[in-house]
């Protein structure tokens, strides 16, 4: 399983950035795709997920109302829509996917720099 996560970059608070993750390697039927972040001198905390089958998905309370975690089975890609953007949202974010059946992520993408200035 490869990941290949892009779109980080520097923005003002406020604004937008879209997070993409392109997955290959095997089907990803009854999988779990996530986004996670890690902020200098902080622990990795995790961000928002999605199931690949149905889309279901879950977000930390630090982001709700302002992150969108979407999937496209057709480009087997995942992505991170963010709004509203504040500093403390400064971190390097990884994607990651483990089987739905099991809790560790098992894979992981390289990190995107997401750098967001007030």
């Amino acid at each position: 399983v490869q990941l290949q996560a892009s779109g980080g970059g520097s923005v003002q608070a406020g604004g937008s950035l879209r997070l993409s993750c392109a997955a290959s390697g095997r089907t990803f039927t009854n999988w779990v795709m996530g986004w996670f972040r890690q902020a200098p001198g902080k622990e990795r905390e995790v961000v928002a997920t999605i199931t690949w089958n149905l889309g279901t998905t879950s977000y930390a309370d630090s982001v709700k109302g302002r992150f969108t975690i979407s999937r496209d089975k057709a480009k087997v890609a995942v992505y991170l829509e963010m709004d509203s953007l504040k500093p403390e949202d400064t971190a390097v974010y990884y994607c990651a996917t483990r089987e739905s059946a099991s809790y560790r992520y098992n894979y992981w993408g390289q990190g995107t720099q997401v750098t967001v200035s007030s």
